[in-house]
């Protein structure tokens, strides 16, 4: 068994930042990231649909401490997954990754101190085109690995599939479906008449791309989404790069675009008639009054779902030049050629594209196990939003769902070299929080109303009423409790290798409030 100070799980944007986090704080600890696809670049090598870019800018999406050089502020995927290599070249963190290694099983052992972690291993198949069986990927092989600490960057959905609801007569169509999770590589659609089913994010990205060469596009929605447009290019993040260093410029564009992020976000919570009115007016501006009400005014409040960002108005110019259109309305059923909607409307397609979201997963389904205990992360309480009461030595990197993702993955990888150094200042083998004060309400760790958030939120964690269990939502003060503030307090406890913890008191069980 290879032993390492720190296993790092998944090589995409997040693991890619917590190994660069340690090279440079704690450069003694040894490392490694166990990656269960075949490329670095999580998201950013998956996705490979038409159009695929970030929903909000770089300078928040990119690492505080690489700069984002590019001239886009919305980039897109090929340009972010560059981004990814350059920062994994840049310091030195190819050499540490073990890719095809899928974790799916990991129990710790206090005698020890460490993570025992069993690993499926699967050799690539001979790429020769042939049928022979000898020549099909063989069996996953199991591999063992030990560590000191685990750190799971495995983001936040299932990377195998992707969400598909159940429609009446879905297997009577004969034409093309595709899942944009799975896009099939040379897919012709020029000339095609193509029907997105979905409002999402992925959506409002396709539905212009892919109207660039298609007859026509539709973008069905059973509900309308807030749709916000940006420009690709942020003028001020430009002339800042061009009138100062880099680096500072980089960080005057990252703290500008922070504040507006947060400025917005508390806008539509506490006044959500106000921010509702200035999205509408926005969208008023690209379409007509009776096309923006129809298609453009959801019935819930502003952030009560993620809002979708369109680079340069995109999607409306898509509309405006006939080349895509929406249609808001519930499936009836699939036919032969298409889809019939409930109003009676017949849409004719050669391709169907069901962009209708993700299937949320937390550590990719990897099975925890403590002194033989197995975990039931439903049952258990968020500390700091990384650390999960009564499982030692682990952190997992979990980003925004009002902001960039990588804000606060990146404080997450300062808090976790900053605990690792504390630890080994004091001789510590292990740290474990606690949730033993009954004063702490558990409650749904998110409250967003999102079809993917709704159908897993019974299998995550809670978050506390109180900090250090409370999920702010906030940069700012996460800013102040993960790079300032303490690490010892009520909720953590460390122990000495082959000290016994305290007593488990999860906070009512550890289930999340009704």
């Amino acid at each position: 068994m290879e032993h390492f100070d720190v296993l790092i799980i998944g090589a995409g944007l997040s693991g890619i930042g917590a190994a660069a986090r340690l090279r440079m704080a704690c450069p003694e600890k040894t490392f490694a990231i166990l990656e269960g696809r075949e490329a670095m670049g999580g998201t950013w090598d998956l996705f490979r649909y038409p159009g695929v870019r970030s929903d909000s800018d770089m300078f928040t999406l990119g690492y505080r401490f690489r700069p984002w050089h590019d001239s886009e502020a919305i980039a897109d995927g090929p340009a972010i997954l560059r981004y990814i290599r350059e920062t994994s070249k840049e310091y030195d963190i190819d050499k540490e990754i073990r890719y095809n290694h899928r974790v799916h099983r990991a129990e710790w052992s206090s005698a020890d101190s460490k993570w025992i972690v069993d690993v499926l291993v699967q050799k690539p198949a001979r790429d020769n085109g042939s049928s022979d069986p000898s020549d099909l990927p063989p069996e996953p092989e199991t591999k063992r690995f030990t560590c000191g600490f685990l750190y799971l960057c495995t983001g936040y959905y299932d990377y195998d599939a992707g969400y598909t609801p159940e429609w009446p007569g879905f297997e009577k169509y004969k034409g093309t479906v595709v899942h944009p999770q799975k896009w099939p590589e040379g897919l012709d659609y020029s000339g095609k008449r193509v029907v997105v089913i979905g409002s999402g994010a992925t959506a409002v990205t396709l539905v212009p791309a892919m109207a660039k060469t298609a007859a026509h596009v539709t973008m069905l929605q059973r509900s309308p989404t807030y749709i916000v447009s940006m420009p690709t290019q942020d003028r001020i993040a430009n002339f800042l790069r061009a009138a100062l260093p880099s680096k500072a410029a980089y960080m005057l564009s990252r703290w500008k675009n922070v504040f507006r992020q947060m400025f917005f976000y508390e806008l539509a919570r506490k006044k959500p008639g106000m921010m509702k009115g200035i999205i509408a007016r926005g969208v008023k501006k690209e379409m007509n009054e009776e096309y923006a009400e129809t298609h453009f005014d959801p019935d819930y409040n502003p952030w009560d779902q993620r809002l979708c960002i369109v680079p340069d108005s995109d999607l409306f110019r898509a509309i405006k030049d006939g080349r895509a259109s929406v249609e808001t309305d519930n499936i009836e059923t699939f036919t032969e050629t298409g889809v019939r909607l409930a109003s009676g409307k017949h849409l004719e397609a050669d391709i169907i594209v069901t962009a209708t979201g993700l299937v949320l997963k937390i550590m990719a389904g990897l099975a925890l196990v403590v002194d033989g205990d197995p975990v039931d992360l439903s049952k258990k309480m968020a500390y700091k939003g990384m650390m999960y009461n009564d499982v030692p030595n682990l952190a997992q990197a979990f980003g925004y769902t009002n902001a960039s993702w990588t804000l606060k993955c990146d404080l997450t990888a300062e808090y976790v070299c900053r605990l690792l150094k504390h630890m080994d200042r004091h001789g510590y083998g292990s740290c474990v929080a606690r949730a033993n004060d009954p004063s702490i309400r558990p409650e749904p760790v998110l409250d967003f109303t999102s079809g993917y958030i709704q159908r897993a939120l019974h299998e995550l964690p809670s978050q506390g009423s109180k900090p250090p269990w409370r999920l702010y939502q906030n940069y700012v003060k996460d800013l102040s409790m993960l790079r300032y503030g303490r690490l010892e307090d009520d909720a953590i406890e460390f122990l000495r290798p082959g000290e016994t913890g305290g007593k488990r008191i999860p906070a009512n069980g550890g289930r999340q409030a009704q």
